[in-house]
């Protein structure tokens, strides 16, 4: 489910909380004693520990106003004195200041800790989105606080197999597979599943989403946090939803944006044939854009031509790789990566329009590996991996992923083949899986919590969003309309902005439902 601009007496009454009896039949009863305990357990040691901010290391360097420390979680759960990891953390302190008015003094209200999603996916450099003008705001009143969550960069990072296994050579169509590229996928899933257990043990079965919202839990006790304020986007809206539902006493606020669709139905496997179709939808506003801006690109009048355009670079790469490495694969990868952001629209379309013309340098820039990236894309892709194989049941047999592709890619061939190689490994996991938690909330349980979706997001489909916001009692859903890119708190539109700034400066959800218009799509350059 991939993505792609948070002592003593108190552990005392912690423990407490954490251990009280959850209502009979829901998720907080049958998500094991023995973890709740740990959580408890853990949270009250961070407590008494807080977390030492100091500089950061060479890769997490920033300005001065970035510090980095680190948080001790256990391993497992239900060992809490057993193996510990380290989490690392990073913050820039509240400006004070009223964007608007410098010399206005605005109330500290805590810390607001962050999560983009993944699962992969590193927040370290969060906090430094408080210098950037939609969030000045929000980051005169909050220390910001990003983190690497357990796996990730240095977080007991995870590996299932040598990075420079990334830098394969160009791929072919992920459109319409051949049966005998079909057949080589599936001995890739098994050796790369076989892998990750080589490379990093046994122990990689708790890395679970379950587990991230437990971390979650002994971060805010570190920050000495009474109530947790979180924004999480794309994935990290699910494990925020497990945080809710385990913890709700222990959220503050929670703004979850660009929601997933937490349905243990549809965890995983059915979210990822969602996402295939929705990114269709995505990939045709794509080209009907790059039509109406014919006279800058020439790929086409209607989104007819421009498909056509792109399946003669298609062809052509096929033929002969531009530079070597951009096959029609890698063509289709970065493409994809257009489905997820619009503002990435005009780069790609002037790459495909210099590709025809001749001059290949532009997409070889924008669809070619990047060698100072592979360790990182490597163990985020180990991470993705680990993390939704582990949660939930998938289908075993190659014939159920075989057929029920085939019949979507009939209607939706853009992203359908190259998800399933993606979450191909999750068949042949050769560990335990989990049952995912039911997410269910009762009305007044927990504090009213924002819900941000775009309503054509392909990687997280609005259907999810709405999901999301039945399931959480007392949320609020505010959608930007006829728009796709993923996560929109903080981004182009003001709307969507002032209903997140009410709700974290001030506490205010706009009732059950609000509705924004779009924001501008890009300009053509």
């Amino acid at each position: 489910m991939r993505a792609a601009v948070l002592r003593g007496t108190a552990g005392s009454l912690l423990l407490t909380a954490v251990l009280a009896v959850a209502p009979a039949g829901s998720a907080r009863a049958s998500s094991g004693w023995a973890e709740r305990h740990g959580t408890a357990v853990a949270a009250e040691r961070a407590a008494v520990e807080g977390i030492r901010f100091g500089r950061c290391s060479e890769d997490e360097e920033g300005p001065a106003t970035l510090r980095c420390g680190t948080v001790r979680v256990p391993l497992d759960y239900a060992h809490p004195d057993g193996e510990q990891i380290e989490l690392t953390v990073s913050r820039v302190r509240a400006t004070g200041k009223d964007a608007a008015h410098r010399e206005r003094s605005v109330p500290r209200q805590g810390a607001l800790v962050y999560n983009p999603g993944g699962p992969g996916a590193s927040g370290m450099y969060f906090p430094l989105i408080g210098m950037v003008p939609e969030w000045k705001r929000i980051a005169s009143a909050y220390d910001l606080v990003g983190y690497a969550p357990r796996g990730v960069a240095r977080s007991a990072p995870l590996s299932c197999q040598d990075p420079k296994r990334l830098l394969r050579g160009p791929t072919p169509s992920p459109t319409n597979p051949s049966p005998a590229y079909k057949e080589e996928r599936v001995a890739r899933a098994k050796a790369y599943a076989r892998g990750c257990v080589e490379r990093s043990g046994r122990a990689i079965r708790h890395f679970t989403s379950v587990n991230n919202a437990r971390d979650l839990d002994v971060l805010r006790a570190a920050l000495g946090e009474r109530r947790l304020t979180f924004m999480g986007a794309s994935y990290g809206t699910y494990f925020g939803a497990l945080y809710a539902e385990l913890f709700p006493s222990h959220v503050r606020r929670m703004v979850l944006d660009s929601a997933v669709n937490p349905d243990p139905a549809k965890v995983w496997y059915g979210n990822n044939l969602d996402q295939s179709a929705a990114f269709e939808g995505r990939w045709a506003d794509f080209r009907a854009w790059t039509a109406r801006h014919d006279t800058v690109y020439g790929l086409g009048h209607t989104a007819r031509e421009v498909q056509r355009s792109y399946e003669r670079a298609e062809a052509r790469l096929a033929a002969e790789p531009a530079g070597g490495v951009v096959g029609p694969g890698q063509l289709q990868g970065a493409f994809l990566q257009a489905g997820y952001y619009d503002d990435y629209w005009p780069h790609r379309a002037r790459a495909l329009s210099a590709y025809l013309k001749g001059d290949p340098k532009q997409l070889i820039r924008q669809a070619g590996p990047h060698e100072d990236a592979v360790k990182e894309a490597e163990n985020s892709k180990a991470v993705y991996t680990a993390i939704e194989c582990n949660d939930a049941p998938w289908p075993r047999a190659w014939h159920t992923w075989d057929r029920d592709n085939t019949r979507l890619a009939r209607v939706a061939p853009f992203e359908t083949w190259s998800n399933v190689w993606t979450n191909l490994p999750c068949a042949y996991w050769p560990l335990p899986r989990q049952r995912p938690l039911d997410v269910r909330t009762f009305p007044g349980e927990l504090a009213p919590t924002l819900v941000l979706a775009a309503e054509r997001d392909a990687a997280a489909p609005y259907a999810g969003a709405v999901e999301m916001h039945r399931r959480l009692a007392g949320s609020s859903l505010v959608t930007e309309s006829g728009a796709g890119s993923h996560g929109i708190g903080g981004g182009p539109n003001a709307c969507v902005n002032a209903h997140l700034e009410a709700y974290l400066l001030e506490g205010r959800v706009p009732g059950a439902r609000a509705t924004c218009g779009p924001h501008a799509p890009p300009e053509p350059r």
